[in-house]
């Protein structure tokens, strides 16, 4: 566990923050005492329990993310489960943390997803949603698509301070620019590589851009 370097996020001062990072690389085994010292750091009220009182399991799901299910045993005998998150290596590249953080924080106060709990060098902690993916044949009960409607529309109503251009054309050319710096020591990716008109990608790029996006209701 290593202490961050970079500026401290700006976080409200009614969520813990802890500058220590988690090397997402390690195994659950050696996760486990970082983790337990990371929410220890965090969570004054769990500061004097020893390491047999924090359980940690990886959860499925997370695409650029590390997901851990941690659950804490209290003294009372009272369990806490939350969500612990990683950031994936590099992942800082392609996606806005600030813009993120303040997305997070302003859906959660509004009821939606997972409440944070924390912040950390290379992650956050949020309260752990007991639930299941939907299936195809949910989709198909009439009640529930309207439920989800009611919900999208509230979703869309949640004010979240900052620009309100799409945020997807600045992903792609992030990702336009690092892929044509791209080097690559085996000679059979190299010479395919060197096939892509990264220019003519470009053009393509742009001419999508300015194109108008369609009108949607929500």
């Amino acid at each position: 566990m290593e202490v961050a370097e970079g500026a401290r996020h700006s976080v409200t001062a009614k969520i813990p923050y802890s500058s220590l990072t988690v090397d997402h690389s390690l195994s659950i085994t050696h996760l486990k005492p970082k983790i337990v010292e990371l929410c220890k750091d965090l969570f004054n009220q769990w500061s004097n329990l020893d390491g047999s009182h924090f359980s940690v399991e990886t959860v499925s799901g997370g695409i650029t993310n590390l997901l851990l299910k941690v659950s804490v045993r209290e003294d009372d005998g009272k369990q806490e489960n939350m969500t612990v998150r990683l950031y994936g290596p590099n992942t800082e590249y392609v996606i806005n943390r600030e813009r993120e953080m303040q997305a997070i924080q302003h859906l959660s106060a509004a009821g939606f997803g997972a409440k944070l709990l924390a912040v950390f060098g290379n992650g956050m902690v949020q309260s752990f949603i007991d639930a299941r993916t939907l299936t195809p044949p949910d989709m198909k009960n009439p009640k529930l698509a309207a439920e989800i409607a009611k919900q999208l529309r509230k979703f869309h109503q949640v004010e979240i301070p900052g620009s309100k251009e799409p945020q997807v054309w600045n992903d792609v050319l992030k990702f336009f620019k690092k892929a044509s710096i791209l080097q690559f020591d085996d000679g059979e990716k190299k010479k395919k590589y060197e096939t892509i008109l990264f220019q003519e990608v470009h053009n393509e790029i742009i001419e999508l851009k300015v194109i108008p996006p369609p009108m949607t209701c929500s």
